[in-house]
């Protein structure tokens, strides 16, 4: 499967990859409810401090090997630099003015806003150690990420489409790293405060979203492939890590309120 070929059927490849995630999804949480005997349990055991630690591992390996590929510019790069320029030749435009619009989900400024607004209803319904737990993996993961950027210094892919201009640093992706985090730890709120009905669908559109976002600045050109797949990486690993670690705390304190 070449550069040329992806770009010429990548909505196709889009789409089935956004089928492929939702489905997983749906699966995995199913089979969780199946073995946990109920959807609280089953977000419980998605938390847990083993599969927490195992997912940062995971996720920071991925992320590591990823870059030594990019400082080495090996094989991943080279795929990377023949992708970008196959979709800059291939892409419709009209799917690119559609694709533009999709990917200011991921926006630095929308995410801003939107988990400032979720922060003030934290607080207001007052559940203070959520509200915390939320505003500290927001405000990591844009840290981490202008640090990852600033570090490595790739410049983006060139496009010429003019729907979309960045003029940050490529490496790794903020849009797929901060809705990573951002739906992520939104569907970690939502788990705890929604009643158990609504679980399965808060799982399968936090998926949607961060499946969308980071594929649109693939397809928009305005980041390379590996730029995406570390975004996701990293930002798994610290959305794991924070919602693994509120999922500890309230579950302790709510051990010490029953004894």
């Amino acid at each position: 499967m070449d550069a040329e070929w992806i770009s010429r059927h990548a909505l196709s490849i889009w789409a089935v990859l956004l089928a492929t995630a939702l489905g997983a999804a749906d699966l995995a949480w199913r089979r969780a409810v199946r073995r946990r005997n109920g959807q609280d349990a089953a977000a419980r055991a998605l938390l847990r401090p083993a599969t927490t630690i195992a997912v940062v591992v995971a996720m920071l390996a991925l992320a590591a090997a990823i870059a030594v590929e990019i400082r080495d510019a090996t094989g991943l790069a080279a795929f990377d630099a023949a992708l970008a320029g196959q979709l800059r030749t291939n892409m419709p435009e009209a799917a690119l003015r559609a694709i533009a619009l999709l990917t200011h989900a991921g926006d630095a400024l929308v995410l801003g806003v939107a988990a400032a607004a979720v922060f003030i209803v934290l607080l207001w319904r007052r559940h203070r150690r959520l509200a915390g737990a939320w505003i500290a993996a927001l405000l990591g993961t844009a840290l981490i990420n202008a640090a990852l950027k600033g570090w490595f210094r790739r410049e983006r892919p060139l496009h010429d489409h003019g729907f979309i201009v960045e003029h940050s640093y490529s490496f790794p992706s903020g849009h797929a790293s901060g809705s990573m985090v951002f739906y992520g730890m939104l569907a970690y709120v939502l788990l705890v405060l929604c009643p158990p009905r609504w679980h399965r669908t808060i799982v399968v559109a936090a998926v949607a979203m961060i499946t969308l976002v980071g594929i649109s600045r693939i397809l928009l050109q305005v980041h390379y492939f590996s730029d995406v797949l570390a975004g996701y990486a990293t930002g798994l690993a610290w959305v794991t890590l924070c919602a693994g670690s509120a999922e500890y705390v309230r579950l302790r304190e709510g051990r010490r309120a029953a004894s």
